[in-house]
């Protein structure tokens, strides 16, 4: 009988790799000296294991491990830390903002919106090593999920939330735009949480129905951004470093 796999997520660094499970995270990073420095920890657990709930709720608990990664091992380097990119996250959401202020409908800006969203993270990923590290947690958590060399693509990466969390954003505002004029705004609000949590859900049933048209179709805007911007090739180094925070990981979760 096969080994079950402990389902694993992750996020690159500019200098590393963050992997975490259902109960732990483990962060590995190049120091400037040329080691790999680690970290880890159990992740904060929150409740909700309910449809439209379960999505945020483990979005959320990712979330909160940023603040420890940084406590537990300074070296780490994110990157939204980048002046530039700081300053893009602040320009795209004023134009955000000025989009919603148009006459365009609801729908319509949304989307427009939703693309200036993702400015700052392809600003980041056009910068140093970053995409080659997005790769190689790719590559570590694919090989460890199918027992051979995978490739820098992922069916669960975090890309793949574009097309449904866009599809769901326009309906969202599409359905606030009908609420009356004073309770648009908290309807707004309400629209947006809620286009997080179907997104999430049919991000799931994406990936358990991959070869469904309309899962292929909604996966496509991520995959091509993925395979195209998101990740580059990565080198045998980068590659050990996410090996070393995804063996780090597994071992709290396997409790080894």
């Amino acid at each position: 009988m096969s080994e079950e796999k402990v389902r694993l997520g992750g996020m690159a660094l500019a200098n590393g790799v963050l992997v975490h499970g259902p109960t732990s995270w483990a962060c590995a990073v190049r120091a400037e000296d040329g080691e790999i420095h680690l970290a880890r920890g159990r992740k904060r657990l929150l409740p909700g294991n309910r449809p439209l709930l379960r999505g945020p709720a483990r979005l959320l608990e990712a979330m909160l491990v940023l603040p420890r990664v940084r406590r537990s091992l300074p070296e780490a380097r994110f990157a939204f830390q980048r002046p530039k990119v700081l300053a893009s996250l602040a320009a795209a959401g004023v134009a955000g903002r000025a989009i919603r202020e148009t006459r365009l409908p609801p729908a319509v800006q949304e989307l427009v919106a939703g693309a200036l969203a993702l400015t700052p993270a392809l600003l980041a990923l056009r910068e140093g090593e970053l995409a080659a590290y997005h790769g190689a947690e790719h590559v570590s958590i694919g090989t460890y999920e199918h027992g051979e060399r995978a490739a820098k693509e992922h069916e669960r990466c975090g890309t793949h939330l574009v097309g449904p969390l866009l599809v769901a954003t326009a309906a969202g505002a599409t359905l606030a735009g009908r609420a009356p004029s004073h309770l648009r705004r908290p309807a707004s609000f309400v629209a947006a949480l809620g286009a997080m949590a179907a997104a999430t859900e049919i991000f799931g049933w994406m990936v358990r129905n991959p070869k469904h048209p309309l899962a292929k179709a909604l996966s496509r805007p991520g995959h091509e951004l993925q395979e195209r911007v998101a990740t580059a090739e990565p080198s045998p180094d980068q590659v050990e470093v996410a090996d070393a925070a995804l063996n780090a990981c597994l071992e709290l979760e396997q409790g080894t």
